[in-house]
């Protein structure tokens, strides 16, 4: 590591320590010419396989224009977005790997998605796994329906004071 005060390589670690969300390192230096203190942060690389083969660098902005699309005319806080992306990556940095393979990725989005909008996810879903047909967006519809109703049940036993008439 170059001293950004005398440009020397002559440096040395005095403290490091783990960033608060664990990936990355934040490390003092100390310019062993100059004798200057500044700090550094490592991070890992996560690069993105793409369906030609191609390597790219994770991005979380790359990743947010495509679901911004999702919730074209439709109204969503650009932190709900932030955070969502911010998951994304997250849970593929906890996978341990260096690239994804990009259909990886937008398996990933998916649930997170689905729960913020449903429209949004479905709009997403129906180009993440091309749907070519009607009865693709019907049979997405449907498993909308049906863990939207199991989650509805899930939450109706839970609480002792609905009814069967409610």
């Amino acid at each position: 590591m170059r001293c950004p005060f005398c440009k020397n390589s002559t440096t040395k670690v005095v403290d490091s320590r783990i960033s608060d969300d664990g990936f990355a390192v934040r490390r003092r230096r100390f310019c062993l010419t100059c004798k200057h203190r500044f700090s550094t942060i490592e991070t890992t690389s996560l690069f993105v396989v793409k369906r030609s083969g191609v390597l790219e660098e994770f991005s979380k902005t790359k990743l947010l224009v495509g679901v911004r699309k999702s919730f074209q005319g439709r109204s969503v806080d650009e932190d709900v977005l932030a955070q969502l992306a911010q998951s994304v990556e997250d849970s593929i940095r906890v996978m341990g790997v260096s690239q994804i393979d990009s259909y990886d990725i937008g398996f990933t989005l998916l649930e997170p998605l689905r729960k913020i909008d449903e429209v949004a996810y479905l709009r997403y879903a129906s180009v993440y796994q091309n749907f070519e047909t009607l009865e693709d967006f019907e049979k997405e519809i449907e498993n909308l329906r049906k863990n939207k109703s199991a989650t509805s049940q899930t939450q109706d036993k839970g609480n002792p004071h609905m009814h069967d008439s409610e």
